[in-house]
């Protein structure tokens, strides 16, 4: 292999949550942050919620006048 083309690989890095949840996994960033993870998302989690990207389900339903 050759040397010095290889990003550094950090075994502690920390992956942050918006639900406050921190998991320490291995990659090549240091501190990543997400929206959403495995305790926290509806699939695994059993609820029934829609995850709003962008205001598409209000414009959805403002378009097809649903409340």
């Amino acid at each position: 292999m050759k040397e010095k083309i290889h990003p550094t690989y950090y075994s502690d890095a920390k992956v942050v949550c918006s639900c406050g949840n921190i998991i320490t996994l291995g990659s090549t960033k240091k501190e990543m942050r997400v929206e959403l993870c495995s305790t926290c998302h509806p699939f695994f989690t059993g609820e029934r919620r829609i995850i709003d990207t962008a205001g598409r389900v209000e414009r959805f339903n403002q378009r097809y006048n649903r409340k």
